[in-house]
C-alpha cells in the first residue's frame, strides 16, 4: 500500500514537501499541489478532488520516464477499439497476473522501479507477440 500522504520520500529518504506544483511545471495544473523531495527532487502529483491525497509514489526522471513508455505501450493495446473500457479492465487484470499483484494495486503511479521495469518487458514481449 502506498502513502497517500508522504512526509519521507520513498528513493531517498528525505523530507517531503506538499506545494504548489507551479515550482515544477511554471503554472499550476490539474490539483494544483504535489509532494516534491527537498533532497532528490523526486515528486508526484495530487488528486484534483482530493488535493492532499497523493497519485502514487514520488518518482524520479527515469520512473517518469519508465511509467510514460509503460503507459503508451498499455494504451495502444485497448484504445480505439470496440468496449474499450473493458479491454482496459482486461488489460489490468493481466498486467496484474503477470505482475503477480493484486489488481487494486496495478497502477503505473504506485510502482517502484524495478516493477515498471518488470511491466515494461512484459508490454514489449507482448506488443512483439502481436
Amino acid at each position: 500500500m502506498i502513502n497517500l500522504f508522504p512526509t519521507r520520500c520513498n528513493l531517498c529518504s528525505g523530507a517531503v514537501e506538499y506545494i504548489s506544483n507551479a515550482k515544477i511545471y511554471g503554472r499550476e495544473y490539474g490539483s494544483g499541489k504535489c509532494y516534491l523531495c527537498t533532497k532528490c527532487g523526486a515528486y508526484v502529483g495530487t488528486h484534483k478532488p482530493r488535493p492532499k491525497e497523493a497519485l502514487g509514489v514520488l518518482a524520479d526522471e527515469p520512473m517518469r520516464a519508465l511509467k510514460i513508455s509503460c503507459h503508451e505501450l498499455f494504451d495502444a493495446r485497448w484504445q480505439g477499439k470496440p468496449n474499450a473500457a473493458g479491454k482496459r479492465s482486461a488489460l489490468y487484470r493481466w498486467l496484474a497476473n503477470k505482475l503477480g499483484i493484486d489488481v487494486s494495486n496495478c497502477h503505473f503511479g504506485h510502482f517502484d522501479l524495478p516493477t515498471l521495469q518488470r511491466a515494461h518487458t512484459i508490454l514489449q514481449e507482448a506488443s512483439s507477440n502481436e
